[in-house]
């Protein structure tokens, strides 16, 4: 009789152990940031500019930009002077929605036929269609103290639709030499996906006009 009730308890035991829920597996640990968050590619702009002056032989300007993150890489050529390179790094600030500020202040180095030390800042303020940019910097020549200069390109730019840009514009360089220090002009741009177009005219009745042209791309 012992046995036989304590097969009878074994059994209930088994069947009822059977029909209780399984117990679940512990959820996995979520992921911490730095191990969801995938790295941010590269950002890499290619732009070339024609500048043809109406009383000087004409000349390219390359450059060459790359972006991660907060970090800016920059290298040109004929920018700061002709047969002249510079090499740049910086950092990306950004701020704001309705009104858009992007600030990249960077330190360059500049070699061949200028060479210097060079503190620059690039910016933008956008509002809407309206947008405000300025790239500058001065060069402190490490040859002659009287090489040293400043350089500066305003912009002020209307978009009516997203490809189209019109505004005005000024320079202030030192591969070109004309009887103004600041040149002032307009611009009309283009763009398509990755590609820009723009067509600059400087010094348009005050002297010889002057025509940059621009073409860039975006990977």
């Amino acid at each position: 009789m012992i046995r036989a009730s304590s097969c009878a308890v074994l059994v209930i035991f088994l069947l009822t152990v059977d029909r209780l829920p399984a117990q679940s597996k512990p959820p996995s640990p979520s992921p911490t940031p730095s191990q969801s968050a995938t790295p941010k590619p590269w950002g890499i702009s290619l732009t070339l500019y024609g500048y043809l002056p109406s009383d000087q032989d004409g000349y390219a300007n390359p450059n060459v930009t790359a972006d991660h993150g907060r970090l800016h890489l920059e290298a040109r050529y004929n920018y700061e002077d002709l047969r002249t390179g510079s090499l740049w790094a910086g950092y990306n600030f950004h701020a704001g929605k309705t009104v858009e500020l992007k600030l990249t202040p960077m330190i360059g180095g500049v070699f061949g036929r200028t060479q210097g030390i060079a503190p620059g800042c690039q910016a933008s303020l956008r509002y809407r269609k309206v947008e405000l940019s300025i790239s500058n910097e001065y060069v402190f020549s490490t040859s002659e103290k009287a090489q040293s200069f400043y350089y500066s390109w305003p912009e002020l730019t209307y978009s009516p639709v997203d490809w189209l840009s019109l505004g005005l514009a000024a320079q202030r360089t030192k591969p070109i030499h004309t009887k103004l220090d600041t040149q002032r002009g307009f611009v009309v741009g283009l763009s398509h996906k990755h590609a820009e177009f723009r067509a600059y005219v400087f010094n348009v009745g005050w002297t010889n006009p002057s025509l940059v042209l621009e073409v860039g791309w975006t990977f």
